[in-house]
């Protein structure tokens, strides 16, 4: 574990694989501090009643999974969402007992038997699925019930039962052997849109198959609807849990969000200069020459490029911070490096490092600032970071 204010150096490799620390070209850092600091903030935030959920699918949005799992039940998370089986089996390996629960679909007796054995807790879309875990549960002689959570479909057309055959739904799995209900849960489409017409429509027709449910005499032991743009704008759709995924990372996921709770940036990229030289007027930069020099330049070369997560329609378009001054890209973002103007910086050295996403002294540029650039989310940007990036975990 590192310091803020630490280098990394090749004597911390127990962060990382060997591999990554000895090249050292380009990282990310994970802010633990700040994540703590988002969770306990949304936490307090909350309905009393209320649970948080902390979404860690797709590696914790491209933190690292199981640090940022460890760190978010530390904090008062309650639950971990995840997409996947081999994701939650992947927190348990790791070590961690908080319930999980796999918001995407899963089908084939691999899979059925893996939740039963890891103690993951599935979602079911539909009838048909929920038939096949009960009876893939009755030939692996599954002993005590499996928690499963059920999906509606209120709006976002994606998975889930419709919402109008909800009671019916609820019916059939009550009285599948095998299967315990620990929730019923749907997803708004538009929870961060200024306009809340269709939130509100979705959070109608959850209300209203709730109510189904109940007149059959079933009492879902838990409900959950909020995702973070909800958890943030309305307290009426906390229910008894809420999942958060963007706002645990520090991100807002809209501007008039931003005043509601106080989220700290958890991650950071960073490179590192591997070349710097002075080069002509007139000269082209990188892959089909977009820019030529318009004056003498002194150039510098950053060790990171479009396949660590850089995307190549940033090019021209980003600036980065050196010493705390932004410096424009220049040239064509390349598979591997990039290139800066650094004529503002004449004594700039080799080593020196490179901030991309994240702040130095009082300028900062964030995940939301390039999604703008790219006309996309920042859940793309985060989700973008390559495997090849070691994660860096620093208080």
């Amino acid at each position: 574990m590192l310091s803020r204010n630490q280098t990394p150096s090749f004597a911390d490799n127990q962060e990382c694989d060997t591999y990554a620390w000895f090249s050292q070209r380009a990282w990310v850092e994970i802010d633990l501090g700040a994540l703590s600091h988002n969770v306990q903030q949304l936490v307090q935030f909350l309905s009393p009643r209320t649970q948080l959920m902390a979404v860690v699918k797709a590696d914790a949005y491209g933190h690292g999974a199981v640090t940022v799992a460890q760190t978010a039940v530390q904090s008062g998370a309650g639950w971990l969402g995840v997409a996947t089986v081999p994701e939650g089996i992947q927190l348990r390996e790791g070590g961690i007992k908080a319930p999980i629960l796999i918001l995407g679909a899963a089908y084939t007796p691999e899979q059925i038997q893996a939740i039963a054995h890891w103690k993951l807790q599935p979602t079911l879309c539909s009838p048909k699925q929920a038939l096949i875990f009960s009876n893939i549960l009755e030939t692996i002689n599954h002993g005590s019930p499996l928690s499963v959570h059920i999906k509606l479909d209120t709006g976002m057309s994606r998975l889930g039962t419709n919402w109008q055959e909800a009671a019916e739904f609820v019916q059939l799995v009550q009285n599948l052997p095998h299967l315990e209900i620990a929730s019923i849960y749907s997803h708004l489409a538009t929870a961060d849109d200024v306009n809340p017409t269709l939130m509100q429509e979705q959070h109608k027709r959850f209300e209203q198959a709730i109510a189904q449910v109940k007149t059959i005499g079933i009492n879902p032991p838990c409900l959950h609807l909020a995702n973070s743009a909800a958890t943030l704008t309305h307290r009426a759709l906390h229910y008894d849990i809420v999942r958060a995924g963007l706002a645990i990372y520090g991100l807002y996921p809209a501007a008039h969000l931003q005043n509601v709770v106080n989220l700290k940036p958890v991650l950071q990229l960073k490179a590192r200069v591997t070349h710097v030289k002075t080069i002509a007027a007139g000269t082209g930069v990188s892959y089909g020459q977009k820019f030529i020099t318009p004056q003498e330049m002194r150039l510098a070369v950053v060790g990171i490029g479009y396949a660590d997560g850089v995307p190549r329609h940033l090019s021209q378009k980003m600036q980065v911070l050196i010493r705390g001054q932004r410096v424009p890209q220049i040239g064509t973002i390349t598979m591997d490096q990039l290139m800066l103007d650094v004529s503002a910086i004449p004594d700039l050295q080799e080593g020196e490092i490179v901030t991309l996403l994240g702040e130095q002294g009082r300028e900062q540029i964030s995940a939301n600032d390039w999604a703008e650039k790219l006309n996309t989310i920042s859940w793309e940007i985060l989700c973008g970071f390559k495997h090849r990036l070691p994660r860096v975990a620093v208080m």
